[in-house]
């Protein structure tokens, strides 16, 4: 039970620095005077410096255990606020975000190959809860980051007092956190043997998170465009749809254990399809948004269904949820600007009609998650 509540406190940690980073970005523009292409070049490096470390995260899973990397991430991400804090130049801050995003790839992959072990531990599935927390988190931190804002607190006072949070939670977790039996922490696999599971797995992260990343992109703009809605309104879309896969992935562990890991992946997915569709169709901007509710429901418990089906794979769970992180990210940051491309040639309307595809996709690739002994 301690090792539960250590990982699952890692992982709102997590959510916790990515919420308070990106809520206070306007003011890192603000201060260091920066452009939009400026902004997405700090993007970009922080986004390279995640797809960097993710394979290398799952390699060092293989060697040292998840335990001790997930420490390295966690202070390495905590820590790497205090650079952004204080650099006012944009070649200082591409490499400060280059090193948080290191850290946070590095914290990615360890804290999920940590849950998962705490997971098979207690014998029942508890990695979709930790999910939730790693939501919560971005919430919480996000909500402190607006306070922060409205009061004016300066990014050093404010970011140095979430490291010292991050190192003191990181450095109480570290005694709770599993060590990994001695068959998993022997020498093996550095990187994930590309089998035809493992690429379908990726396939399946890829549609989830394209999902997920165009709908926190688009849907506020959707909303505020094409159903004549105000800012604040089109806000509370997307805080629907975020609150409602918070919660969902609350659920998710129950679920598994209710319908079977396969069949809960299929059935979430055209949930989520639905849901969608129901959003798009929709002329009134509350049934678009009880939409939103059902789509994110439907899609909260895929991306931690297919981790847990990846870390089954033969050769350790490092490497293999690393590809299959890895792969997913990609979805995440190639969708939002792939329904821009679109939008540009039809509407955002139809644009967004390849998040049903792509839900659609992952109901048929859910077949590739199979039951383990904790997932029912």
């Amino acid at each position: 039970m301690r090792a539960r509540i250590a990982i699952t406190a890692i992982f709102a940690l997590n959510g916790f620095l990515f919420g308070t980073l990106f809520s206070r970005l306007p003011t890192v523009r603000e201060r260091a005077e920066l452009s939009h292409a400026e902004i997405g070049l700090l993007l970009l490096c922080s986004t390279v410096g995640l797809f960097l470390m993710q394979p290398v995260a799952g390699a060092l899973t293989a060697r040292l255990g998840s335990r001790r990397v997930v420490v390295m991430g966690a202070l390495g991400y905590s820590l790497g606020l205090v650079p952004i804090a204080f650099a006012s130049t944009v070649p200082a801050l591409a490499l400060a975000f280059l090193m948080i995003g290191m850290g946070s790839g590095i914290l990615d992959v360890s804290m999920n190959v940590q849950g998962v072990g705490v997971e098979n531990s207690l014998g029942r599935p508890i990695l979709s809860s930790l999910h939730a927390a790693f939501s919560f988190g971005a919430l919480g931190g996000a909500l402190v980051g607006s306070i922060a804002a409205a009061l004016d607190v300066g990014l050093a006072a404010h970011f140095l007092c979430v490291a010292a949070i991050g190192v003191a939670v990181t450095l109480v977790a570290r005694h709770f956190l599993i060590e990994e039996q001695p068959a998993e922490a022997r020498p093996g696999p550095m990187w994930a043997r590309p089998t035809r599971r493992l690429a379908a797995l990726g396939a399946l992260a890829f549609c989830v998170l394209m999902a997920e990343g165009a709908v926190n992109d688009w849907i506020a703009i959707y909303f505020k465009e094409h159903l004549d809605t105000t800012g604040s309104v089109a806000a509370i879309a997307l805080a629907t749809f975020s609150l409602a896969e918070a919660m969902g992935r609350l659920l998710g562990d129950r679920a598994t254990v209710a319908f079977g890991a396969t069949r809960l992946a299929q059935r979430a997915a055209l949930v989520g399809a639905a849901g969608f569709g129901v959003a798009l169709a929709a002329a009134v901007p509350l049934v678009a948004a009880l939409g939103l509710l059902a789509a994110g429901l439907g899609i909260a418990v895929l991306f931690p269904l297919t981790l847990r089906a990846a870390a089954a794979q033969p050769g350790g769970s490092g490497p293999a949820i690393a590809a299959v992180s890895s792969v997913g990210y990609i979805g995440f940051v190639v969708g939002p600007p792939l329904i821009g491309g679109i939008a540009e040639l039809v509407s955002l309307r139809l644009a967004l009609l390849v998040v049903v595809a792509v839900c659609i996709a992952a109901s048929a690739l859910g077949r590739n998650i199979r039951a383990s002994a904790t997932s029912g």
